[in-house]
């Protein structure tokens, strides 16, 4: 397992410098975060080490055996008609030491009239995205934990279809002892299989990212900061000029903060700011409200939890999340001897 980790991410490295950016390139939903607690920590988190099945679709270095069986199962709420579905599960191999997973993640975009070039209507059609992943993790000595998800993912617009496959290669190192946890995930690491218009080349959102978590001893706080696109400094959505200056606002860009209040061991409160969901989304120079922020809350109970999250997008828009997650060995006795 641990060779097979060196030869992907090693192989894959060369790919990196074709990857673009958001606006650019296909499977963009692929950059979505797919369950309630990513996106109540700001949409992009690689290093919180919570015992979420959820969080390890995104990043497979958080997988773990406590995850043996542990069932995941998002509804978003995203705007109008668009909704998006989530599963996910989690089991544990003893004999191999190895910890796996799988998820399906699925956007429905409602019905949409179809027209030709001259705006007649010719009927309907009802675009989808969805992508499959399987992903494996090990532990490395004491503190380190790498994994590995492959996907598969397909875009149904109308007439216009499109596949490919990727892979995500994620690190952690974690000492429970002081609280800490940091992560670097590289992901979306692949090509198309089939193109929307043949002989027209696309590519997939790569991102590179790290991250870092640190929950307080003495406090019932946790605090979170993760940077993304590391492998390219200016990520503004309009094209720089050659040449362009270094400014804060490029470097802050990059970054996602994010804090956890724990009442107790039941109760889990969660708020995030994404810096370039913000500036990107924002209206002239007008008020912009909670745009970036977002909350979230997690109930913990011995067999489930139950997890709320709300993201803002624009000043008075925003979207909902609702999960579950089950302890489905508990539940049913799933993986007992």
């Amino acid at each position: 397992m641990r060779f097979l980790f060196i030869i992907l991410f090693c192989g894959c490295l060369p790919a990196l410098q074709a990857q673009t950016l958001g606006g650019q390139a296909a499977f963009t939903f692929l950059n979505m975060p797919a369950t309630p607690r990513l996106s109540a920590l700001g949409g992009i988190n690689v290093s919180d080490p919570a015992n979420d099945i959820g969080l390890a679709f995104n990043n497979p270095a958080l997988l773990r055996p406590s995850m043996h069986w542990q069932l995941n199962t998002v509804v978003t709420a995203i705007a109008a008609d668009v909704k998006s579905y989530h599963a996910g599960l989690g089991i544990y191999a003893p004999k191999l030491a190895t910890s796996f997973g799988w998820g399906l993640h699925y956007i429905d975009y409602g019905s949409i009239p179809q027209t030709d070039a001259s705006g007649n209507v010719m009927g309907r059609f009802m675009p989808r995205d969805w992508v499959m992943q399987v992903m494996a993790s090990r532990q490395y000595l004491e503190k380190w934990h790498y994994g590995v998800t492959l996907k598969f993912i397909q875009s149904s617009y109308g007439s216009y279809q499109s596949n490919g496959i990727a892979v995500d290669v994620g690190v952690q190192y974690r000492d429970t002892a002081v609280g800490l946890s940091a992560s670097l995930l590289a992901k979306n690491m692949g090509t198309p299989l089939k193109q929307y218009v043949s002989g027209q080349p696309e590519d997939i959102p790569f991102d590179l990212q790290i991250g870092i978590s640190k929950r307080l001893r003495e406090a019932p706080f946790s605090f979170s900061l993760t940077a993304h696109h590391l492998h390219q400094f200016d990520i503004g959505y309009r094209e720089q000029a050659a040449g362009s200056r270094f400014s804060a606002d490029q470097l802050l860009r990059h970054f996602v903060l994010a804090t956890t209040v724990y009442l107790g061991d039941k109760v889990e409160l969660t708020a995030g700011y994404n810096y370039l969901r913000r500036r990107e989304l924002r209206i002239g120079e007008g008020g912009n409200g909670l745009t970036g922020f977002s909350l979230g809350a997690v109930l913990l109970l011995r067999k489930l939890q139950v997890q709320y999250a709300r993201s803002q997008y624009l000043n008075n828009k925003a979207y909902n999340q609702f999960g579950i997650n089950l302890a489905l060995d508990q539940l049913a006795g799933l993986g007992r001897k």
